[in-house]
């Protein structure tokens, strides 16, 4: 086996998740900054739903990127589609922020916020399921963790670079050009993820699906050398038999649309855990709920950023170990205790380091659970004949949950029942416990162990349930 070049390929597809980490990352330290140069008052009802909207635009393109990227996948194959999401996500960034020569408004940032959400949904659902195509049975969940991680590398290196360009200037230059730079910075990686692409491979299964078996032979050669190449090939061939048999099925088939349901629950549950109402944000959170100065924010951002990166890995050593379950587990417990942590510290008035104890604890447990643990779920429990459609139906609904929890936390924050007594600023959180427990019951109940397992034995276990 060539671990370098699997390892690079896997590098390179991730690259993807790194900029979806970027382009929804970015908008956490430029939110506060867009807020004051379109005069956005947060006192006013109508402002705070524009605020909300602002941030969670790019996930009414991440909506419909998933929904286009079953077709794409199909007719232009994982690698070709990641390309197009890359030459999306390079819009995005340049017209995000707009030069001062062109009169900025909130709709024209709402549109470059969407295009790359369009390009975000269609990586969200073609990277990881490269990566899972392309890798080893015995490799593949560790693989996938690797998309995951880049999500998180892209969180971590844009509150670094949010962090350092608004410590460049005045408040004046940050209101009126930082946030600017800010979206700018994301070009870089945009080229680099371009660029890289055209030297990584087709899937191989996506090749033999196509009838090209002479090129998908070549690119098993190249991974898991000569004579793991033939038998791999024939267990895809033999998989996309069975899948032609088949070729007709419906996602509301018997025995079909429960899998879906129980991916798409899955989807959803991860965003009500509340991470991304609080990696989009933070510095809300860390200004008016925990009374850090607006000095402290991007510096906050950055821990917050640091912790997320460092349980990734955590998760990546053991997600082909211990499970997946196992996982879900304990970040369930992990994720209450700190959401519980915060939310009596705002009940009891006594917000402070153990409130940003309790948040640190939450992201930490998240990063080492629900984050990779359901990107690995989602692309190894679908059967292989709906694996596309039903994949990106799942994507697709984590992006609508995603939107909407993004939309209505700055509304739940704001609202006059949790700033009064006894809640004074808990009620996000203990809404968001409630759902992690839902998590936890629901794995238990539906979700199976796919560690070690490969993409075809997997369908065993969903034929011996249904």
């Amino acid at each position: 086996m060539n671990k370098g070049k699997l390892l690079l390929i896997t590098a390179v597809a991730s690259l993807g998740g790194l900029l979806f980490g970027y382009d929804t990352g970015v908008i956490n330290g430029s939110q506060w900054l867009l807020s004051d140069f379109f005069g956005l008052d947060m006192n006013v009802e109508a402002d705070k739903s524009t605020k909300g909207f602002i941030v969670s635009s790019a996930l009414i393109g991440c909506f419909f990127g998933a929904i286009m990227a079953n077709f794409l996948s199909s007719a232009l194959g994982r690698k070709n589609s990641l390309i197009w999401s890359a030459i999306l996500f390079t819009i995005s960034a340049w017209g995000s922020g707009l030069p001062e020569i062109f009169p900025q408004t909130i709709p024209m940032l709402i549109v470059f916020r969407i295009i790359g959400g369009i390009g975000i949904g269609i990586a969200s659902m073609n990277a990881p399921m490269y990566i899972a195509e392309i890798a080893p049975k015995e490799r593949r969940g560790n693989m996938v963790t690797y998309y995951q991680l880049a999500i998180v590398v892209g969180f971590f290196v844009v509150f670094l670079a949010t962090y350092f360009i608004g410590e460049s200037g005045d408040e004046s230059y940050d209101i009126n050009r930082g946030w600017r730079v800010m979206f700018w910075s994301e070009l870089v990686p945009c080229i680099l993820f371009l660029g890289l692409l055209l030297l990584i491979p087709k899937s191989p299964r996506w090749l033999a699906l196509k009838d090209r078996k002479d090129e998908a032979l070549e690119v098993l050669k190249s991974i898991v050398g000569e004579d793991r190449a033939e038998i791999e090939l024939n267990e895809i061939q033999e998989s996309l038999s069975s899948e032609k048999k088949s070729e007709k099925i419906s996602l509301l088939a018997k025995g079909i649309l429960p899998i879906v349901v129980i991916g798409c629950i899955l989807s959803a549950l991860q965003q009500f855990t509340g991470i991304n109402a609080v990696l989009y944000y933070a510095a809300d959170i860390f200004e008016k709920a925990l009374g850090f100065s607006r000095d402290d924010v991007l510096s906050r951002n950055i821990l917050l950023a640091a912790v997320n990166l460092i349980f990734t890995f955590i998760a990546m050593g053991t997600v082909d170990r211990l499970g997946r379950k196992p996982l879900i587990y304990l970040g369930c417990i992990g994720m209450s205790l700190g959401f519980a942590l915060m939310a009596i510290t705002l009940m009891t008035h006594n917000v402070g380091w153990i409130s940003l104890i309790g948040l640190l604890l939450f992201v930490a447990s998240f990063a080492m659970s629900m984050g990779p643990v359901v990107w690995v779920l989602l692309a190894e429990i679908f059967p292989n004949n709906i694996r596309t459609a039903a994949m990106s139906v799942a994507v697709a609904v984590q992006w609508a949950a995603n939107a909407l929890v993004s939309q209505t936390f700055p509304l739940v924050m704001e609202g006059e029942i949790n700033k009064s007594e006894p809640w004074n600023g808990a009620l996000p959180y203990v809404i968001f416990i409630v759902f992690i427990i839902l998590i936890f019951l629901f794995t238990k109940k539906y979700i199976p162990e796919t560690k070690g397992k490969s993409l075809e034995e997997l369908e065993e276990v969903w034929n011996y349930k249904s």
